[in-house]
């Protein structure tokens, strides 16, 4: 399919491959990749999942003011530039048709200079010139967090009330300076909410979450579908807004451990269980990578999932190795969106005495080089 600022763009490495081609080749790289690390498998690997494009309900789009002119899109393949976009295939259709109101609204933000006089200097001219807006297309609305180092003024903030107030479709305007701090709404016509099967998950602004609606049902599925009939106390580790935590606690008979560092995330999941009156969740504010669950923590788990950020779950699996033989748990269900760290962890567990089961690669992004695995591990005893 064509693009128009293909290949500059640094979101599709491949898009200019035939589109079963593409798929050809990434199943095979994604598979040889695995068996060079953990052998055949032959009778383990299942019919990869490929999504189409046009399914994406978030991004997190780069912007500068140039000339008078704002550029909005993508950084360039590994680069700081940032591609100028007039919409992209990846994209939902909500996402796109905004696209040309939120370029308006930066270059009328940007345009905006105020002085301010500074202690024993001249006046300063203060204007915003670049950042990152992020957009989600959530259930009843479009959820937007500008991200800028830049201060937001009274005659910022003013124009993003009016703006806002122009478009029944946004509902929650953001601001943060950095990524790593919590988001401040500006205005807020609702709470956004995602859906997770039945559930209505209230997000923050700027949570993380999977990259559609459609890759997300995906993964939530065949996490359950390799949990099987297995009932009992179970972990969600890494777990986030509760992705899968919510489909776990669903079972009949289950009590479900859920674990991540994010305090804002665990804030927002915690909220949304009691909102839920959901009883059998447990949730717990720990940094898996520094502080991982230890063999006595673990003991008693019949079903761990874990869905670690791209650096794994190094530490955490090695203490999973660590439980003695007869406290294992019957099923581990290790999800992951890079296939080299997979890969350590894998081997890991396998050492450990663990054997894979069943392994389904995951395109969520289409045209890309990343993949997603979900693996069943089984325990030898």
């Amino acid at each position: 399919m064509g693009c128009e600022v293909h290949p500059n763009c640094g979101g599709c490495a491949f898009r200019e491959l035939d589109l079963s081609v593409y798929q050809k080749q990434k199943e095979e790289n994604i598979k040889k990749l695995l068996e060079e690390n953990l052998g055949d498998l032959e009778g383990k690997w299942c019919l990869p999942k490929f999504l189409p494009d046009g399914l994406r309900r978030r991004a997190s789009f780069a912007f500068e003011f140039r000339n008078q002119k704002v550029i909005l899109g993508f950084n360039e393949n590994k680069s700081k530039y940032i591609t100028d976009l007039s919409s992209c295939f990846m994209l939902s259709k909500k996402l796109n048709d905004a696209l040309p109101a939120l370029r308006n609204f930066l270059a009328e933000l940007c345009a905006i200079k105020v002085s301010k006089k500074q202690k024993g200097k001249k006046f300063l001219t203060l204007q915003i010139l670049s950042g990152d807006l992020l957009v989600l297309e959530a259930e009843n609305g479009v959820d937007i967090v500008l991200e800028t180092d830049a201060d937001l003024l009274l005659e910022h903030r003013q124009l993003v009330f009016d703006f806002m107030n122009q478009y029944d479709d946004f509902i929650r305007f953001s601001w943060r300076k950095k990524h790593t701090q919590s988001a401040e709404p500006i205005v807020q016509k609702t709470n956004p909410f995602i859906r997770i099967g039945k559930t209505d998950v209230f997000v923050a602004p700027g949570d993380f979450l999977q990259p559609s609606k459609e890759g997300e049902k995906i993964l939530v599925d065949l996490v359950i579908e390799y949990v099987g009939q297995t009932r009992g106390k179970m972990a969600d580790l890494f777990c986030g807004i509760g992705t899968f935590s919510y489909a776990l606690c669903a079972l009949d008979q289950t009590e479900v451990l859920a674990v991540d560092v994010s305090k804002s995330l665990l804030e927002g999941f915690e909220k949304s269980v009691h909102k839920q009156m959901i009883s059998n969740v447990k949730i717990m504010q720990k940094n898996l990578f520094l502080y991982p669950l230890t063999p006595d923590e673990l003991k008693g788990l019949n079903v761990i999932v874990f869905d670690p950020p791209r650096a794994g779950a190094k530490e955490q699996v090695k203490e999973i190795c660590l439980i003695n033989e007869k406290d294992r748990p019957q099923k581990i269900v290790a999800v992951s969106c890079n296939p080299l760290t997979f890969a350590r962890d894998a081997k890991m567990l396998i050492n450990g005495g663990y054997k894979i089961e069943r392994l389904t690669m995951v395109d969520q992004f289409v045209y890309s080089e990343h993949s997603e695995i979900v693996c069943l591990f089984t325990n030898e005893k």
